[in-house]
């Protein structure tokens, strides 16, 4: 456990893409939920909005994890029917103390 849990105030879902066969020699796309864990999400700060736009990434928000969950880049975090793509997964410079996950908000189609 790590030293920030109780600030991780959020139950999010963890969904994972993976290409399963269709039996018929192709494959197809299926998301999977992969862990239920405890986040925090925030919005970046003003640097850290230039700094991805300068760099052509879609940063919306960040959002820390245990330092234990099994994030990657790639991966969909889910919470109260949004969705965010995670762009990146960094540990800070103690390591032990969380993970940050910068992300992209997704818009949901009706």
């Amino acid at each position: 456990m790590s030293r920030v849990t109780h600030l991780l105030n959020k139950a999010a879902e963890v969904w994972r893409y993976s290409a399963v066969s269709d039996g018929m020699g192709g494959f197809e796309p299926q998301w999977s939920q992969i862990a239920t864990g405890r986040a925090r999400f925030s919005q970046p700060n003003a640097t850290e909005r230039v700094s991805a736009a300068e760099s052509q990434s879609r940063l919306t928000h960040v959002v820390y994890v245990d330092t234990d969950a099994d994030l990657r880049r790639g991966d969909e975090l889910r919470m109260d029917g949004r969705k965010f793509d995670v762009l990146a997964v960094f540990e800070p410079s103690m390591p032990g103390t969380y993970l940050r996950a910068d992300c992209f908000a997704k818009q949901l189609e009706l």
